[in-house]
């Protein structure tokens, strides 16, 4: 029965979600779902609940709702809902799709579930490295955003609805959010993998600055 249901929410979110041009396409949900199985398999998390969460998380993103953070659990309770699952998962996976996202670098994370954990590494170690440096600039380019400003400094936010209202050229993510995610792992699993993405995208960020002056 579950992996029924997991199949039916792969092919429910891959319809949802192909072709979209900002990074929360199908492809992050595959490598997020992929990334989440390893996690959780290593931490002996509970894999079904990591599956659900970790296929619905992004179906219903603030980002692209007015800032409405309520929409992606109502979307995933009344998907999980028609697909009869128990109760007791849909309440724990909407809590996780709740407290999922990054909500600015002064403010902290509760996720409180071994489950949420591995789900939430999952999501962070696709915002990272080589892939995360692509989606960060597709998501930029989705919002119009300039490439780099040097006369605009990166903030740390201290709130959610700062962070969210956040206009910034796309080099100011890094600061604010994307070079902050290693040391916020919650898993052994996680921390491992995110040493060389971390790493990657520091040299990124040297090659772009020396281009940017004329030095190499």
């Amino acid at each position: 029965m579950h992996k029924e249901t997991i199949h039916a929410a792969a092919n429910y979110v891959q319809g949802l979600l192909s072709g979209e041009g900002s990074g929360h396409d199908w492809w992050h949900i595959l490598r997020v779902w992929n990334n989440a199985k390893h996690i959780a398999q290593q931490e002996q998390a509970d894999i079904y609940v990591v599956e659900l969460a970790a296929l619905l998380h992004d179906i219903g993103d603030h980002k692209f709702h007015n800032g409405d953070e309520t929409v992606g659990p109502k979307m995933a309770r009344s998907w999980m809902e028609q697909h009869f699952v128990e109760e007791e998962v849909i309440g724990h996976v909407c809590s996780i799709i709740k407290d999922l996202s990054f909500k600015g670098a002064g403010t902290s994370s509760h996720m409180p579930t071994l489950e949420g954990k591995v789900v939430q590494d999952a999501d962070r170690l696709d915002a990272i490295g080589a892939i995360g440096i692509a989606r960060t600039f597709a998501y930029g380019g989705h919002k119009n955003r300039e490439m780099y400003n040097p006369g605009i400094k990166p903030v740390l936010h201290d709130s959610f609805e700062t962070y969210k209202s956040n206009t910034a050229p796309t080099i100011n993510h890094f600061y604010e959010k994307l070079l902050l995610l290693k040391d916020r792992m919650h898993t052994e699993t996680a921390r491992k993998l995110a040493l060389h993405r971390h790493q990657y995208m520091e040299e990124f960020l040297d090659q772009f600055y020396a281009e940017w002056d004329g030095t190499k």
